[in-house]
């Protein structure tokens, strides 16, 4: 029986983009005269995704299915989402531009939005996969995260306009739902849609999904994740939600967003490059055998951190207007101590939650219904089901022995102990 979905609505395809696009003069214009060129190229989970280009210009067009792409209309899934991804650009924009793609339309009938088409941007993971290092990207991400949380967050924005995000964006329940069930409680239980490389790490399988302690750490952060809300976060901002360039870094796909804890983001990225890191061997060649790729990632570690810490303290030190610390409790000399040291608090607090989140994502990676193409594309099953335990170790250390993390250093020092 064919999902209903509301009057209005139609998925678009190669030649209906055309007729939906012309009929938008701005786009039109932004164009060219026709004829223009179409390609689908959606490849994650959810979406339908087209490139048009015309003789004037780009556009890109992303518009929502009433299912999980990835899964069929066996899982439906509410068309809203895209309203979500549409106004988490609008609240952050103006405070992320250049590190954003520019929306120009969104279609409230058809869940579809006309964006910036970035080229000859590439998915950052796909070009870490090839091989290929993107110098700015760690800096820009940790400068993207931290001006989007910032400013959306109590320290930057008084209650009354933070409480409209949090009830508006708190209607996302549904993609808020997939987050909760399939990143913080799948990976831990038996369920028919959780895969791994079988039977390689059927025992790790197990011991994970038995392991009492883990459990425990996965739900107690599970449990801030739902009920903490500190700033708009991205909600899945991973290596494969980057678009990059030697010189030009973006974010992207923000349709998870929702008011939730700074360090659900930051743990996002980190997860993902040291999952690249651990996967890089499995793609050695004779022409590259990754062994100075591995150390680079691994100095990317410091430098998201610190581009995060640093933007972050600056803004919160210059541009503080919200309820949280008012700048009028410290606005003697002799209290700034105090501030800075509350500020330092703050880092290290941020920073505990990253180590918890970075190991909970990448546990769900190896054992949940999405996975990582940093793993799934080693063909040598032997070598991906080394780079997966060698990652889930680190991600049991971030979750059992979190103390052991308190600087970007200590996590460069157990990587490299580990794989």
């Amino acid at each position: 029986m064919p999902l209903s979905t509301p009057p209005g609505y139609r998925s678009l395809s190669d030649t209906s983009v055309v007729d939906f696009l012309a009929a938008l003069p701005d786009i039109r214009s932004r164009l060219g005269s026709q004829p223009w060129t179409v390609r689908e190229v959606g490849d994650g989970n959810l979406n339908l995704v087209f490139l048009v280009n015309g003789p004037a210009g780009a556009v890109c067009v992303k518009q929502s299915l009433p299912y999980v792409r990835a899964a069929g209309e066996s899982w439906p899934l509410p068309l809203e989402r895209s309203y979500f991804e549409q106004a988490y650009y609008h609240h952050v924009g103006e405070h992320v531009k250049g590190l954003a793609p520019e929306v120009y339309h969104y279609d409230p009938a058809m869940f579809a939005i006309v964006m910036e088409q970035l080229s000859p941007h590439i998915i950052m993971r796909r070009g870490l996969i090839a091989g290929n290092r993107y110098p700015d990207a760690a800096r820009a991400v940790g400068e993207y995260i931290a001006r989007a949380s910032f400013f959306t967050s109590d320290l930057a924005v008084p209650l009354d306009k933070k409480f409209d995000g949090v009830a508006d964006f708190a209607r996302n329940q549904a993609l808020i739902r997939i987050t909760a069930e399939l990143v913080f409680a799948d990976p831990y239980r038996v369920m028919d849609r959780n895969r791994w490389t079988s039977p390689e790490l059927d025992g790790l399988a197990a011991d994970v999904r038995a392991d009492g302690p883990l459990k425990a750490a996965a739900s107690r952060l599970g449990h801030k994740f739902l009920s903490s809300t500190e700033a708009l976060i991205h909600g899945d901002l991973h290596t494969g939600s980057v678009m990059v360039t030697q010189t030009d870094t973006r974010v992207m796909d923000p349709e998870f967003a929702m008011y939730g804890p700074i360090g659900f983001d930051l743990g996002a990225f980190l997860a993902n490059i040291l999952m690249s890191y651990f996967s890089q061997p499995g793609h050695a060649t004779a022409d590259n055998d990754r062994r100075d790729l591995q150390p680079w990632l691994l100095e990317q570690v410091p430098v998201f951190w610190q581009a995060f810490a640093e933007r972050f303290v600056q803004l919160w030190s210059d541009l503080s207007n919200g309820d949280a610390y008012p700048k009028n409790l410290f606005s003697a000399p002799s209290d700034w101590p105090a501030f800075e040291a509350e500020q330092q608090r703050t880092l290290a607090r941020l920073f505990a939650d990253m180590i918890g989140f970075a190991g909970i994502k990448t546990i769900r990676r190896i054992f949940g219904f999405a996975h990582n193409a940093d793993f799934e594309l080693i063909e040598d099953r032997a070598a991906r089901a080394k780079a997966e335990t060698n990652a889930v170790r680190l991600a049991r250390l971030f979750l059992l022995e979190p103390e052991r993390f308190t600087t970007p250093e200590d996590i460069v020092v157990a990587a490299k102990g580990i794989g």
